[in-house]
């Protein structure tokens, strides 16, 4: 397993979030919006219901659109920096039935601490694990949709099965049509040399899948 089931259920939901601004659609277009979300993604603990609450989503919606595009030095500036903004104190707690697991906000911080932290908190784990270059961006023509890849051999393309059955379409229509399709790797190639920083080393402590 590369990620602890709670880090890689974070990181999917960070890329959701971000995926809810993308392509000229917005998913969070209006409070009664974020509602419906944060009901469909499982997010509890304390809510406000206001503009505010959904401007601050949103806000925090772009400033992890760009974690996508930084490098490992990046990354950990903005993960450090939102782990301040929250006052983020990581404390062990069972309940519910879970064994003891991290939280590092309490439950009735607010939502948008509460996504900031679960993210960084994720991000710690990538980061430390010289992982980075697994925040990729969709590759299918005309989507502009983050994902993370959490293939062994790094070999996801496309941020959702439409856009891999959409491309694979357009591959096929491309041989019957006689012309040359677009390149695609190999999934059982060696991956692109990472347009990250250098790993970083060192460990990780593994945490239970709690949402905050």
């Amino acid at each position: 397993m590369l990620f602890a089931h709670d880090t890689a259920r974070a990181l999917h939901a960070a890329a959701t979030l971000v995926n809810t601004g993308q392509n000229g659609f917005d998913v969070l277009a209006d409070i009664a919006a974020l509602d419906r979300w944060i009901g469909e993604e499982g997010w509890t603990g304390a809510r406000r219901g206001d503009q505010r609450e959904l401007d601050e989503v949103r806000a925090l919606r772009r400033r992890l659109r760009r974690l996508w595009a930084l490098d490992e030095a990046g990354v950990a500036a903005e993960v450090n920096e939102m782990l301040r903004a929250a006052n983020a104190l990581p404390q062990l707690v069972a309940h519910d039935g879970w064994p003891f697991h991290l939280h590092a906000t309490p439950q009735g911080a607010p939502l948008v601490d509460r996504m900031a932290v679960e993210a960084a908190m994720a991000l710690v784990d990538v980061v430390r694990q010289g992982e980075l270059s697994r925040l990729q961006v969709c590759r299918a023509t005309d989507c502009a949709d983050v994902l993370v890849d959490l293939s062994k051999n790094r070999s996801r393309l496309y941020c959702s099965t439409s856009c891999t059955n959409r491309m694979n379409v357009a591959a096929y229509r491309s041989r019957r049509a006689g012309t040359p399709a677009e390149p695609r790797p190999s999934p059982d190639a060696p991956p692109p040399a990472a347009p990250r920083g250098a790993p970083a080393g060192g460990g990780r402590n593994a945490r239970c899948a709690i949402r905050q």
